[in-house]
């Protein structure tokens, strides 16, 4: 065994080994910390990166929601309208196309 007597009468190893183990384990420690701090910053962008997916989920699955809305409507007023009505329609649909133009043209001023 590689044990001596040391300074305070006990049995233990060398004094410059022990320094030795106590470097290396500072060193670890160090090497540790360094380790969890690249970590911890690649868990925040990953959070960050998931929560942002999340919002896209959301934003497209009310867009999809809004589609399937728009082709329920179509389906319903193509069967049920009569060419003159669908007519009739699309003027409507013009002249608030053209309301809401002059409305953003006059917030715009």
């Amino acid at each position: 065994m590689n044990e001596d007597i040391n300074s305070e009468g006990r049995l233990g190893p060398p004094a410059g080994e022990a320094e030795l183990r106590v470097r290396r384990i500072q060193e670890k420690l160090q090497q540790l910390l360094r380790q969890r701090d690249l970590l911890l910053k690649e868990n925040g962008k990953l959070r960050e990166e998931l929560r942002q997916t999340q919002q896209d989920h959301t934003d497209q699955a009310a867009r999809l929601e809004q589609l399937q809305q728009q082709v329920e409507i179509l389906k319903a007023t193509k069967a049920a309208m009569s060419e003159g009505e669908k007519r009739a329609l699309e003027k409507r649909l013009g002249q608030y196309i053209r309301e809401i133009d002059r409305c953003i043209a006059m917030l715009g001023e």
